[in-house]
């Protein structure tokens, strides 16, 4: 069965960061696109961050570029998201989920696997 399980969300003033993991089982992780989410209250859920495991291609949404980096430990099944300069905007449910190597940010229904997400709360 395909898994993934967040961690490393947290409550954090604005400026500050924090390291996001999403760690993988049940499938071939080379062969899959990862990407991070987010849904803050009463908003859609939007496209934050994605990798192919691939060829680590990268996609960052404008509103994050130049403050998290996405990266991707293929042996340990496991990617990250730090981010960097925080802002109270940033405060959402964050979910990391897993599609075809084709699959696109943009899109949510290229990503069929989610994880149960972790809150990621920022106070100005």
């Amino acid at each position: 069965e395909v898994q993934l399980v967040e961690s490393g969300g947290g409550l954090v003033q604005a400026g500050g960061s924090l390291r996001l993991s999403c760690a993988a089982s049940g499938f071939t992780f080379d062969d899959y696109a990862i990407g991070w989410f987010r849904q803050a209250p009463g908003k859609e859920r939007e496209g934050v961050s994605c990798i192919s495991s691939s060829d680590g291609s990268t996609y960052y949404a404008d509103s994050v570029k130049g403050r998290f980096t996405i990266s991707s430990d293929n042996a340990k099944n496991t990617v990250y998201l730090q981010m960097n300069s925080l802002k109270p905007e940033d405060t959402a449910v964050y979910y990391c989920a897993a599609g075809g190597a084709g699959s696109s940010c943009l899109s949510l229904g290229d990503f069929g696997s989610w994880g149960q997400g972790t809150q990621v709360t920022v106070s100005s």
